[in-house]
């Protein structure tokens, strides 16, 4: 199932929503009105109905399934007629975020950011507030006060679904409600004695969705093609399968210390293909599109503009 938050229009409130095929094309199926009127209780926000656990996942699809693209009147909407925020637009905690989680990104990290050469025998982890997330086609601010190297990098991001602690790398994809596009935008000058947060965790540094794709419909994450663009040339062009430390090693790992809970999301880290190692050196600035795309799950859109 391909999970969406929209707002129908600009004074609206956000909405959970299915994205259904029907005739004339796609459709937003709202959750909760579709549920009112074929007697199931479903509820109104992204957070709301991952806490219901995998069985609501369940439930949807075969009420989605058994309706035959025959809606009620009022629930469904033609997806050109909304506007799709961030699957869940506030995080109740950071994002985990996950660096040096590809070989060859390692590498060319090595050779312009100053970190080690050396492939990490541990996850490396940072955070980004909730106040970075912002959803599919909106600006990303460069503030040109703060920083003259923004970069930018692709990553498939998993959603949490069920209370992880101390999980073991066997069962640890059980704990996955799904995935969604994150971009990890960076800016690269303004790392403080080695730490990343407010380099990474600036306003609208997290975009994210278009979707959420429930982990049914991606039972492996580790086969993913994900690729960006800036202003339609490739800058990364790479496959999930060459992550060091794969989503189940990840999950497993931050359990050990951390207590996952449902909507914790782990954006999974970036292949090579960032500006700060090109050469020379590129960064994105006003005026510049980036497009953002993982297989299977979707393609996101921002511009960049002067904050």
């Amino acid at each position: 199932m391909r999970l969406v938050t929209y707002r129908a229009n600009v004074e609206a409130e956000a909405r959970l929503g299915a994205l259904v095929s029907g005739v004339g094309g796609d459709l937003v199926l709202d959750l909760e009105v579709f549920g009112e009127e074929i007697g199931v209780p479903f509820p109104a926000t992204m957070l709301e109905f991952i806490d219901l656990g995998p069985q609501a996942v369940a439930l949807a699809t075969q009420a989605i399934d058994e309706a035959e693209g025959l809606f009620p009147l009022g629930a469904a909407t033609p997806l050109a007629n909304v506007t799709l925020l961030a699957p869940i637009p506030r995080p109740r905690k950071n994002i985990f975020g996950i660096g040096l989680n590809y070989t060859e990104h390692v590498a060319e990290s090595a050779k312009s950011l100053d970190t080690s050469a050396e492939l990490p025998r541990q996850p490396v982890i940072f955070s980004k507030p909730p106040t970075s997330v912002v959803g599919p086609g909106e600006p990303i601010r460069h503030n040109a006060n703060i920083t003259q190297q923004l970069d930018w990098e692709v990553e498939l991001a998993a959603i949490i679904g069920t209370r992880a602690k101390g999980v073991t790398r066997d069962n640890a994809l059980a704990y996955v409600f799904g995935y969604t596009v994150c971009i990890d935008m960076s800016a690269r000058d303004c790392r403080r004695a080695g730490q990343w947060i407010y380099s990474k965790g600036q306003d609208t540094f997290a975009p994210m969705g278009p979707v959420i794709v429930t982990a049914d419909e991606i039972p492996d994450p580790q086969t993913l093609d994900l690729s960006l663009t800036v202003n339609g040339v490739t800058k990364q062009s790479s496959n999930t399968a060459f992550m060091l430390f794969k989503v189940d090693e990840l999950i497993a790992d931050i359990s050990q210390g951390i207590t996952l809970e449902p909507g914790d999301i782990i954006a999974t880290g970036t292949p090579a293909g960032v500006g700060a190692g090109m050469d020379p050196q590129e960064w994105v600035w006003p005026g510049d599109t980036i497009v953002a795309t993982v297989e299977k799950i979707g393609t996101l859109t921002h511009p960049i503009v002067k904050a």
